[in-house]
């Protein structure tokens, strides 16, 4: 209840924690695609393959968060596992893959990830995430297009 006497529903915020870990998390992809494009022929498949193991470790995480709602379920419907175990199989198809396609792979399957998550996270009261997810997903999937790029030139 406010100082007026009426119950509005209160919206929820966002941790300043989550906030400031979130933006630090773009840190490795935003580096590893200037990396790419500025380093020596000889170190670029280190580079591609930092910035592709991160993205593939941020995909799974992704989908993992399918698994968390899941367990907080009484009924949970079986999709949310199937979201939950695709994203780290496709990812790891990405780092095996050549950089240059894989990181596409990867950079696709971060928006694909967000795309799913704007269905899921409203219904299950997480809706107040996902401007922070679009930011961050935007700028990771923007990074992994410019190091395929890279990778490819």
């Amino acid at each position: 209840m406010n100082g007026r006497g009426d119950n509005r529903r209160m919206t929820p915020t966002l941790s300043p924690a989550a906030l400031r870990l979130g933006y630090a998390g773009l840190l490795p992809f935003v580096l590893g695609a200037a990396l790419v494009w500025l380093v020596h022929p000889d170190v670029l498949p280190y580079a591609t393959l930092a910035l592709a193991a991160y993205a593939a470790t941020v995909v799974s995480f992704l989908g993992g968060i399918h698994w968390g709602i899941g367990f907080r379920e009484a009924q949970p419907e079986g999709r949310l596992f199937v979201n939950g175990v695709v994203p780290p199989l496709v990812a790891w198809a990405g780092v095996m893959m050549p950089a240059n396609a894989g990181l596409v792979v990867l950079g696709v399957m971060l928006v694909v990830c967000y795309l799913v998550d704007r269905g899921v996270y409203p219904r299950h009261g997480m809706g107040h995430w996902l401007t922070l997810r679009f930011r961050l997903s935007a700028v990771a999937s923007l990074s992994c297009f410019l190091g395929a790029a890279g990778a490819g030139s």
